[in-house]
């Protein structure tokens, strides 16, 4: 099977390359296309690790509260808030609870290896 004659691919390039063309001559807005798709990262160094975790936590808070927000605006029938942007913030919230329980699962495996090694 080759990964070239896959149609979604085709189509994923294709969009691909219409982006980038809408961005170079300004067509479109990006950051109003891709909202966050890459987060600045605040410097870490001297932090500790709680509060790199309580932020990273705060931040998958406010995602879901803002999703459930949503809902309730669209379920209320306020005009404002689309079927779109409703499903998009609830998915936004599941991949980063998704995200957390994979970071959490990873290291609760480290603090098990740790405990398990000899001293």
């Amino acid at each position: 099977m080759q990964l070239n004659s896959n149609p979604l691919l085709q189509e994923m390039q294709a969009l691909s390359e219409q982006l980038s063309t809408a961005t170079r001559t300004n067509e479109i807005d990006p950051p109003s296309v891709l909202p966050n798709m890459t987060q600045s990262v605040q410097n870490t160094a001297g932090s500790d690790f709680e509060q790199l975790l309580t932020q990273a936590i705060g931040k998958v808070n406010s995602l879901q509260s803002n999703g459930s927000q949503m809902s309730n605006k669209l379920d209320s029938g306020d005009p404002s808030v689309t079927l779109t942007d409703t499903v998009i913030a609830r998915e936004k919230a599941s991949v980063a609870f998704e995200a957390t329980i994979q970071v959490r699962n990873k290291l609760v495996d480290a603090y098990k290896e740790i405990m398990s090694m000899p001293v």
